[in-house]
């Protein structure tokens, strides 16, 4: 496994983070278990999860199997970098934004405290090494977050800060409003980004880039549209292309197009769309590694297989000319 430094952080993170949002609702706590044991061995130590997680009966079913297992011993806690995320409301069966009583949601200091404590305890552990926000709050304002995040900090319940699907104009903002303080500010953005979804490096990116934040790609198959999509439609397999996002952009002539091209590039270097789309991740600018949710030993290996793998300038070029992005800003949308 390789590693980089977290943003501008002194944290060692893998360029791979194992993601868990399907430990509960796809795979059971001793599949999870095993997955979590296999990406530990291979060197993953940076774990990705969100108190949200679960499913509808039960959410922080995730977080509980995540607990489960660093009860298990064997350094697994002190091995990990733990991030988990907060905004939702928690509230059983609820949707994850619309709360069910006042104060049960978003990122007010008395919701970041209930649920940093919910978590804790779900997870088994004292304490979490990176607390994202799962999304922005555009009602509670950062000097508020900032002084929650503080206290936390202080007791020794996190270590760092992130966020998830911010804008790039939050990010900064929420750094200023940390720097004007003397406080470390976010260390990490998780955002939409892979070949066929760029609009990331509009603005989000080179925010995240020039405030040190590390970028950590989630879907970064597009839910399945970068894996393969046409050949398992061909050969009857893989869930994924038959709902969800996958049969949405199959079903329109030129992302299909789009993905045929993706596909038949490919088979001409015999390579695995799958991993190609990993490694491609791994090349741009900024990022700190994608989030990759296995279901099966074999998802885990693939992606495992894509740190090693690289891209010739030709085929970077190849694919750039397949999945354009849209340039630097502001040039991308201005003279």
């Amino acid at each position: 496994m390789k590693y980089t430094q977290l943003g501008r952080t002194g944290l060692q993170v893998s360029r791979l983070v194992l993601g868990t949002m399907n430990f509960g609702p796809l795979t059971d706590e001793a599949g999870s278990h095993a997955l979590m044991d296999a990406a530990l061995d291979a060197g993953i130590n940076f774990f990705d999860t969100a108190d949200i997680y679960g499913v509808d009966e039960e959410k922080g079913l995730t977080e509980k199997i995540l607990g489960s297992w660093f009860a298990k011993g064997g350094d697994r806690r002190d091995k990990v970098v733990l991030a988990t995320k907060m905004y939702g409301d928690m509230t059983q069966g609820k949707a994850w934004n619309t709360p069910s009583w006042p104060n049960h949601s978003k990122l007010s200091a008395v919701n970041i405290r209930r649920s940093v404590e919910a978590s804790l305890k779900r997870l088994g552990t004292d304490h979490i090494d990176i607390y994202q926000f799962h999304h922005v709050d555009r009602d509670t304002p950062f000097e508020e977050i900032w002084q929650a995040i503080d206290v936390l900090i202080t007791q020794g319940k996190i270590l760092y800060a992130g966020t998830s699907n911010f804008p790039g104009y939050k990010i900064a903002q929420a750094n200023e409003t940390a720097a004007r303080t003397g406080r470390l500010g976010l260390v990490s953005e998780q955002c939409l980004y892979n070949l066929a979804e760029r609009r990331a490096e509009m603005e989000i990116i080179p925010a995240a880039q020039e405030y040190g934040l590390g970028v950590i790609p989630w879907s970064p198959l597009h839910q399945g549209l970068l894996g393969g999509a046409l050949r398992k439609e061909r050969e009857g397999a893989g869930s994924r292309t038959k709902g969800g996002r996958s049969a949405a952009g199959l079903a329109d002539p030129a992302v299909r197009a789009q993905i045929q091209a993706y596909e038949d590039l490919l088979a001409k270097h015999d390579l695995d769309p799958g991993e190609v789309a990993l490694a491609w991740l791994l090349t741009r600018p900024g990022v700190t590694g994608p989030i990759v949710g296995p279901r099966t030993p074999a998802h885990l290996e693939s992606a495992l297989r894509a740190v090693e793998l690289e891209l010739s300038e030709e085929l970077l070029g190849a694919l750039d000319e397949i999945f354009p992005g849209p340039g630097p800003s502001p040039e991308a949308f201005a003279w």
